[in-house]
């Protein structure tokens, strides 16, 4: 059968076209940023050159919005591109231009320019920030091109002002620029910029001499250069971090310098971490403070020494990280791998040599054979700072219980009584295996202390009862001897072995249990609607985790506690946590600086803001260890980035609050203004014409200037209405009224305006009274009337109806007319201010329904619209009624 000749089905391109929107809207876009130290450098025009490789490549380009400052070179790449028309907005009496957004998105292009990251909006546009049009392009799948200069950025913004002096007003919080998924640095000299800023590249010649004296001297380009390029290296050295952790860490990538010192409770540990600092200040190398719990818990005065060095590390500049382990060596190894780290500083050894021995050598000697391509430093500590190895450092971390023990005993006396029957039959040899079977047994359940003291008892139960001669300890035979040195040796390799694995299996407890910790503070953030749901959340998961109590305060003109706290803070608390605030530093209890304190206190940091205070009160006899104090810092952390991130949505609202508000004012004013001229002009010309009218005429004109007083008169009550009903100035006085003196009342205000209208009302005789506002409601119905009047075509019917609704207990007013009605979605609208039907004649405010409804309110009732039957429009108030007996008496 012969297709149709006007084939509606879509083209293949059509098709693909339509596949390739519908894949935009499901992907993010992709946004990449070119980056530079200062206006000038080129970064538009880099940017515009990208894009016509793109554009070559047969990719969709679109130019949203660049600003060429007519630079001559920068105008020539942009011939051939598509350029969206600006937005234009009139602000103060200027016309602005702006990227258009919403023709961006109806456009749709893969590939969108938009220009100044950090530009402010014109009042009146979608978003106050350029930035936040461009997370809106992201999210509907588009790829953007952008530029930034450092100084823009929210973290760099005080530095930049130092540097210079200038003050940056326009800034990009750091957390959106990490959307940027690829950063190109536009990298000039000093020297090529200054001379480009001569030639009048930059700025035109008068503007150019200007900036060439202040923010363009080569000191503070200088400056900037290096700013720019710190910044970007800080980005990509955490990029390099980040592919690291997804990567089998079995070596170091020396992409750069990088410091790890180990920092413990020795004196010596303070020579280490002041000796590293001066190493990373001469390398220019970022470094790491390193401190290695064990399982063995430290005694209070090795905890304080602890942290004070990690203080002082932090001080000095360095990156503290806390982990768990008994093996030293490998906890180090196992972070330098994991941070990339190209340096490891330990201290010398002071132990015995012999002790060393038996641990498998000296930490520095461990650190050699683990280390790889890991460079090592080994710093010897002053005289000052030893101090003599104590004899409990030859005892084992890990301290067994007497349980441990105990079954220890009670498992050797069952086997050596069931072994004393079946010697006779299986003879000695197969006791001896019997013996380390329960060896291994025994190790699986128990420590090094207990597995060791279960050896060593065993092998002199087995000499002593089973190898002949009996009942001594006297071996006869070499392969007997030889046999009980085999056993003693298996014993004690299987309780090192034993209590290694042990402790490594708990520590990787520890880890996972840190790790499950922050993914589920992080998951519960996430999932947190307000910032409310959010600290809810986090203080109720430290409760648990710390068994504690917590307090969050948050920062504003000062700092004021979260109502989901279960700690109550006391003025001696506050006071803590003010010097928090202040100096950004930890404070209260487990450290140095107001240790009387019943909490530790965590600052809340954000681009160097303290947004608020954590506090964590733990019990009296409890402690918090140096990784619990580091998890409780995680959280700090988590928590401030939601702050932060509520705070830029609260900015954005407090800036669309604006937008709006300026942009009502402006409709208002230019609302007011033609309302009012019209009226003015009317009785301007009425009294210049007055005096040489004759009879007709001046009554025509008297007749004027009473609608035009009226209306005058409508105008300024509806603004003083809406004036007294938004600042809850409006005082109800409830009243018995009576329906019909009501209805009698209204239409007498509006019997003019209803003249070209047939009118009918029903009222029924016996409608009982009610209690309301009589002023209030009168104006109410004259109000609904006079719409109806001047809304709808001449010689319409007007209906007016009133009523009781028995079963609902409420008297009813209706009011009906045949004019064009109201769609059904204006209909949730229509109360508001400033909002007049679509086809509404010209003139009026916006006001007239949004007063009504706020009357109705005020009395306790309701005011709905709905369509008449046969067409036209129904309003109806609803106000409560009590039955008249209840009427006082007079």
């Amino acid at each position: 059968m012969p297709e149709p000749a006007n084939d509606l089905r879509p083209s293949p391109d059509a098709l693909l076209a339509a596949l390739q929107r519908d894949e935009s809207r499901a992907r993010r876009g992709r946004l990449k940023v070119f980056f530079g130290m200062c206006p000038g450098v080129g970064k538009t025009y880099a940017m515009l050159r990208a894009a016509r490789e793109e554009l070559r490549t047969g990719i969709d380009v679109l130019v949203g919005i660049v600003e060429t400052h007519r630079r001559a070179e920068t105008e020539a790449l942009l011939e051939g591109l598509p350029v969206l028309p600006r937005r234009t907005f009139t602000h103060a009496g200027i016309t602005l231009t702006e990227f258009d957004l919403e023709a961006a998105l109806a456009r749709r292009p893969r590939l969108i320019l938009v220009d100044e990251f950090a530009h402010t909006n014109a009042p009146g546009s979608r978003h106050p920030k350029r930035y936040q049009d461009v997370i809106e392009l992201l999210d509907a799948g588009l790829d953007v091109y952008t530029t930034l200069n450092v100084q823009h950025l929210e973290s760099r913004a005080d530095a930049v002002r130092q540097i210079t002096g200038v003050a940056v007003r326009e800034t990009v919080p750091d957390s959106v620029f990490e959307l940027a998924d690829q950063i190109e640095l536009i990298d000039l000299t000093p020297e090529a910029l200054r001379e480009r800023l001569a030639e009048g590249k930059v700025y035109l010649a008068d503007r150019a001499a200007l900036a060439a004296d202040n923010f363009f001297k080569d000191t503070h380009l200088t400056a900037l250069r290096e700013l720019a390029l710190r910044f970007v290296a800080e980005r990509v050295d955490k990029r390099l971090r980040e592919l690291r952790a997804t990567s089998p860490l079995k070596t170091v990538w020396r992409s750069g310098e990088r410091l790890l010192v180990g920092v413990g409770p020795s004196p010596s540990s303070t020579q280490l971490i002041r000796w590293t600092r001066r190493m990373a200040a001469a390398q220019g190398a970022a470094w790491l403070a390193v401190s290695v719990e064990p399982s063995r818990p430290l005694d209070a005065e090795a905890q304080r020494r602890i942290e004070q060095n990690l203080t002082l590390a932090r001080e000095l500049g360095a990156e503290v990280v806390i982990t768990r382990d008994d093996d030293i060596a490998a906890a180090l190894v196992r972070t330098a791998l994991q941070n990339n780290a190209t340096q490891i500083v330990v201290g010398k050894s002071r132990s015995s040599p012999w002790l060393d021995f038996f641990r498998g050598g000296s930490l520095v000697d461990r650190l050699l054979r683990q280390s790889g391509p890991i460079d090592l430093y080994a710093v010897p500590a002053e005289r000052a700072a030893e101090k003599p190895i104590a004899w409990l450092d030859w005892l084992p971390a890990e301290r067994s219980p007497a349980r441990e023990y105990g079954e220890v005993a009670v498992t050797l006396g069952v086997v050596t009584a069931a072994c004393w029957f079946l010697t006779p039959f299986a003879g000695y040899l197969s006791v001896g295996m019997i013996y380390l079977f329960a060896m291994i047994a025994l190790s699986l359940r128990v420590g090094r202390g207990p597995v060791l003291a279960a050896g060593v008892a065993s092998a002199l139960l087995w000499d002593f009862l089973f190898i002949p001669p009996l009942f001594t300890f006297a071996i006869s035979k070499l392969e007997d001897g030889m046999m009980f040195a085999t056993y003693f040796a298996v014993a004690l390799a299987a309780g090192h072995l034993t209590a290694r694995i042990r402790a490594a299996a708990r520590h990787e407890r520890l880890r996972e249990e840190r790790a499950t910790a922050l993914f589920h503070l992080t998951e519960a953030l996430s999932a947190a609607r307000t910032l409310d749901d959010a600290v809810f959340a986090a203080l109720r998961q430290i409760d648990r985790l710390f068994a504690a109590q917590s307090a969050l305060l948050l920062a504003g003109d000062s700092l004021t506690p979260h109502f989901a706290g279960s700690f109550a803070i006391s003025e001696k608390e506050r006071g803590v946590a003010d010097w928090v605030w202040r100096n950004r530093k930890r404070a209260g209890r487990f450290t140095d600086t107001l240790p009387a304190s019943e909490g530790f206190h965590v600052p809340l940091v954000r681009d160097d803001t303290c947004v608020g205070v954590l506090v964590v009160r733990v019990a009296p006899e409890a402690a918090l260890t140096l990784a619990q104090r580091d998890l409780i810092e995680s959280f700090a952390a988590q928590l401030a980035l939601n702050v932060e991130r509520e705070h830029l949505r609260a900015a954005g609202e407090r800036e669309k609050l604006l937008a709006e508000s300026e942009k009502l004012h402006r409709a208002l004013l230019d609302a007011v203004s033609h309302e009012l001229k019209t009226p003015l002009a009317v009785l301007s010309s009425a009294l210049e014409t007055l005096a040489t009218a004759d009879e007709a005429t001046r009554a025509a004109l008297l007749g004027e200037s009473r609608t035009a007083t009226g209306r005058l008169t409508r105008l300024v009550n509806n603004l003083l209405d809406q004036t007294r009903l938004e600042a809850g100035a409006l005082r109800t006085r409830l009243d018995w009224c009576d329906a019909h003196d009501l209805i009698a009342a209204a239409l007498d205000g509006v019997r003019d305006s209803l003249a070209g209208h047939p009118f009918e009302s029903d009222v029924p005789a016996d409608i009982p009274l009610f209690r309301a506002d009589a002023a209030l409601m009168e104006q109410v119905i004259a109000n609904l009337l006079l719409n109806a009047a001047l809304h709808t075509p001449a010689a319409t019917p007007i209906f007016l109806t009133a009523g009781l609704d028995q079963a609902r207990r409420r008297i009813f007013f209706t009011v009906a007319d045949r004019g064009p009605g109201f769609p059904l979605e204006m209909r949730e609208r229509l109360f508001q201010k400033f909002q007049r039907g679509d086809a509404a004649r010209a003139g009026g405010l916006g006001l007239g329904l949004s007063i009504i409804r706020g009357f109705v309110v005020a009395q306790g009732g309701e005011i709905v619209v709905g369509e008449n039957p046969g067409g036209g429009a129904v309003f109806t108030v609803y106000l409560p009624y009590e039955p008249h007996g209840n009427v006082p008496g007079e």
